[in-house]
């Protein structure tokens, strides 16, 4: 007796009127969205053609801002280079400090902290982490610069003889150290949930193997979970 099998059964699935509209509408909201940012990137290429029509590729090597004065027979003068630089300083602060100290804190709050202060802290990371960044440059501005002028003090005071320590008076409050310290504060607690999720996702047959083998908990760590989260 011969078996016939049964013919596939073609699913269909129709689309109510509430589906079609919804996709519309962020259909609609996605293109709105790439409108304008490329409207956004269009104007900022124009705008930016006009600079390097005057100043060339100096505008980026140059650390001049002079404006012109005002009977024109002292030309405008504008370059980038400062900022630029003090730019990758201030970020390479941050990350120098930020980077370490998040990593620290993910393997303590995903293989060492207790549940109830694992649950606790990542609350409070997670709140950290949604704070705008203009509020974090008031606080900066208000609250850590008046600090950072009695840190700054001290250490040109008993330190001073060293050249990284030697600071004028003049700019105790404002340094790219204080600067980039304010960005690593801000940027600690995304790092540190980023590095947690990556670490959270660490081969567990790998870590109890090297458990049975009778490695240490930090040389698990250090064997297992920071090789993988590289």
């Amino acid at each position: 007796m011969s078996v016939v099998d049964p013919a596939p059964r073609v699913l269909k699935v129709s689309r109510g009127t509430s589906d079609k509209v919804f996709r519309g509408v962020i259909l609609a909201g996605a293109l709105f969205s790439l409108i304008v940012l490329a409207l956004i990137s269009g104007f900022l290429l124009y705008r930016g053609f006009e600079v390097f029509k005057d100043f060339g590729f100096s505008f980026f090597t140059s650390t001049k801002w002079d404006a012109a004065s005002e009977d024109g027979l002292i030309p405008a003068s504008y370059g980038v280079a400062a900022m630029l630089v003090g730019s990758m300083v201030i970020a390479a602060i941050a990350v120098f400090v930020a980077v370490p100290f998040a990593m620290s804190v993910a393997l303590f709050l995903e293989y060492y902290a207790p549940q109830r202060i694992k649950s606790v802290l990542v609350s409070i990371l997670d709140l950290i982490a949604s704070i705008p960044s203009v509020i974090w440059g008031i606080w900066g501005y208000t609250i850590l610069m008046p600090h950072a002028a009695g840190w700054s003090k001290s250490l040109n005071h008993w330190l001073g003889w060293f050249p990284l320590f030697k600071v004028p008076a003049p700019i105790f409050e404002r340094s790219p150290f204080i600067a980039g310290l304010l960005l690593a504060m801000m940027i600690l607690p995304i790092i540190t949930s980023v590095a947690r999720e990556v670490y959270s996702q660490a081969p567990r047959d790998q870590i109890d193997a090297a458990y049975g083998l009778g490695a240490s908990k930090w040389g698990t760590m250090r064997a297992v979970v920071l090789p993988f989260g590289r």
